[in-house]
């Protein structure tokens, strides 16, 4: 029987190691044709979630998004839609069986309408202009949606004729008297996102030609350029009134971070009304509870400070009495929803190095935390359910099924099960060590994906973005250490002072001192991981960073020449003057370096990487995007003439369609492929 129990455990053993001896390394290609699956939402009756898929078209160069569905009393998924056009942002009706989205399908971003069961879309909206974000009310009899028009134009087509007209002006100069000038990666003209409202009929089409103009009152752009969405806008309950958050666009706009929650009446639209005029700093994402009772909205205290703590603001409609729930919570939130009795929220946040999930008890305090790892985002919350998306450093984005307290969580998506089944990934676990002031900070470590006991790898040194950001146990499409693990490598990441999910103390330390904190966490976080774990080659490094993290290799290259054997500099910071005077968001440099340069130049030279290209001599390979207006091209080409100039060995790859990330599926593979050779050139040799 001993004998028996030998050879059994021989065989298991073997069977395991030839499994894993099956799979390969997880690349970059594999990542770039993963199905994204993203935008879920629980339907009215909690018996189904719609969804959407994203898949990559390298022929096409680009990716395609379908919507899918989910019964949850099966977990069988279907897909609703595979049009070759871009089928995204699905919402449900409140009968549980119909579903809206947006689609490109007629040559221009419209609503569609498609039954569960018929399942043959029906176009709901044909306007001049594209619709780019929606919501509908809670009974469906109206629909509020975003559309790019002239402020001037008293309708769409107005606005359709001035493009046309603009198309055969014989000159090609635009004037402007005003900043913005460009944001993020377009050069600003004429039109102004605005919201506007349609009434449907019972069968869920418009009624009639009607066209509320909801923020037109309000001089901002709503949703908010460039990023913001359907979550900065709701209706009440009763759907007769829309709730937005905006910022004034005026001359002010690129230093100010004052965005403002307003209410407008659909049969007053010309009158908005300001609820937060007292706050001067952002105030966002209103949302309205089941009973209409209360407004809850994510606020920020400083002005100024795009990465001030968001804290959760309760508002009673009625009275208008507001109370700071999460006051005594030292946590940023990104989302919320309200429970279906209303008495507790759901919240989202980093945390500890996570990206957390809470169910947060209104009047106690009492905190529920959903998950212990990974990153959860997208919640939608039903009757008696609670669905999110969860990825993690070893698995992208799938979707889960919880109760409402967390319990009997369920995984009901599962693509790439196949291809995930053949790869295998690097093991990766969190550590901790004293940084700057002997403070705790975080870091992650992932192994290679063949990893031998006993061998030591080379290292690449991840530095995140932000700065106020965090490199957290996450699957990201652009900076994923699973890249570098597959090709053999260890990975070491450092949520150094400044980092998100760590207190606001924390997020706010690295503010005016950006070359000094969080470079000494950098430090003493790859000596520590280097003791720490015996397989990593502290000899054979390079390090690799982007926005902020483009920023510290320049400025590791003038202070800590001698450390690596390469480094990569994606879109970063050469001189911190000429970053002041024409980056956008000038909001930004001023609150990291208390004021304008012309006010506070010497907080500008004090940690600027241009004032040490002196001690440069570390090879470094510098990325760029034409249509990076945060970080102008012009940084990096100054950082690759120095270079140049000092005969150090370079490269830059100069992408002219890009901003500041690389978003193409043919751009991404290149950049993949360029930053790997770098590392092999240098690492391996």
């Amino acid at each position: 029987m001993k004998l028996l129990h030998l050879l059994t455990l021989i065989l298991v053993a073997t069977i395991s190691v030839t499994a894993n001896a099956e799979k390969k390394p997880f690349t970059a290609q594999d990542m770039i044709n993963f199905e994204r699956v993203s935008s879920a939402a629980i339907s009215p009756d909690s018996k189904k979630v719609v969804y959407v898929v994203r898949t990559t078209d390298m022929k096409a160069n680009k990716g395609r998004t379908d919507i899918w569905l989910i019964h949850l009393d099966n977990s069988k998924a279907v897909r609703l839609t595979s049009d070759p056009a871009a089928d995204h942002s699905p919402k449900w009706s409140a009968n549980s069986e119909d579903i809206y989205f947006l689609s490109s399908r007629s040559k221009s971003s419209q609503i569609w309408k498609i039954n569960i069961d018929k399942k043959k879309p029906v176009q709901i909206t044909d306007f001049p202009v594209d619709v780019s974000s929606f919501k509908l009310s809670r009974s469906t009899d109206k629909i509020v949606f975003s559309a790019s028009v002239f402020p001037d134009c008293k309708d769409f087509s107005c606005t359709k004729s001035r493009h046309e007209l603009n198309k055969q002006k014989p000159h090609s100069g635009v004037v402007y008297d005003k900043m913005f000038v460009r944001h993020w990666d377009h050069w600003i003209d004429e039109t102004q996102s605005q919201l506007f409202s349609v009434a449907l009929n019972k069968k869920g089409k418009i009624k009639d030609s009607t066209i509320i103009p909801v923020s037109k009152s309000v001089n901002a752009n709503v949703p908010s350029d460039p990023f913001g969405g359907d979550e900065e806008y709701n209706f009440s309950d009763d759907g007769n009134s829309v709730y937005f958050s905006a910022r004034i666009q005026d001359a002010q706009e690129p230093s100010s971070t004052n965005f403002d929650i307003y209410k407008v009446a659909l049969d007053n639209p010309a009158k908005a009304t300001n609820l937060t005029v007292a706050n001067q700093a952002w105030d966002t994402q209103p949302v309205i509870s089941h009973n209409g009772e209360k407004l809850a909205y994510l606020a920020m205290r400083r002005p100024g400070f795009e990465a001030d703590r968001f804290e959760v603001i309760l508002k009673d409609i009625k009275s208008g009495k507001t109370t700071k729930v999460t006051e005594n919570w030292d946590r940023s939130f990104q989302s919320l929803a309200f429970s279906p009795d209303d008495k507790s929220l759901y919240l989202t946040g980093n945390h500890l190095g996570k990206n957390a999930l809470w169910k947060y008890d209104i009047k106690s305090g009492k905190k529920i935390i959903f998950n212990q790892e990974g990153a959860i985002t997208a919640v939608t919350v039903g009757q008696d359910k609670v669905v999110f998306s969860k990825d993690s450093l070893k698995s992208p984005s799938q979707l889960f099924v919880s109760d409402l307290d967390g319990t009997n969580q369920k995984q009901i998506t599962f693509n790439n099960q196949q291809q995930l089944s053949q790869i295998q990934f690097g093991d990766y676990e969190q550590f901790s060590f004293k940084g700057w002031n002997d403070e705790t900070v975080y870091g992650y470590v992932v192994k290679p994906a063949n990893f031998e006991e006993g061998k030591k790898y080379p290292l690449a040194f991840l530095i995140h973005g932000g700065p106020q950001g965090s490199f957290g146990d996450h699957f990201h499409y652009r900076w994923n250490p699973q890249t570098y693990a597959g090709q053999g490598f260890v990975s070491v990441m450092i949520d150094f002072h400044g980092s998100t999910g760590y207190g606001q103390k924390f997020t706010d330390s690295i503010s005016q001192n950006w070359g000094s904190r969080p470079f000494e966490d950098l430090q003493k976080g790859l000596k520590h991981a280097i003791e720490k774990y015996s397989f990593i080659d502290g000899d054979n490094a390079c390090a690799l960073g982007a926005s902020y993290g483009g920023y510290m290799i320049n400025w590791i290259a003038g202070n800590w020449s001698d450390r690596f054997k390469c480094l990569v500099n994606h879109d970063g910071i050469f001189d911190n003057r000429m970053m002041y005077y024409s980056t956008e968001e000038l909001w930004f440099v001023e609150w990291e370096h208390a004021g304008p340069h012309f006010k506070s130049a010497e907080n500008y030279e004090k940690y600027n990487p241009v004032n040490y290209v002196n001690n440069w001599k570390t090879p470094m390979l510098v990325v760029q995007g034409e249509l990076d207006y945060r970080i102008p091209v012009t940084q990096a080409l100054a950082t690759f003439t120095a270079l140049q100039k000092k005969g150090i060995e370079s490269k830059l790859l100069y992408f002219p369609d890009e901003n500041h990330w690389v978003l193409k599926p043919a751009n991404s593979l290149q950049w993949h492929n360029e930053v790997n050779q770098w590392l092999h050139q240098f690492l391996t040799r």
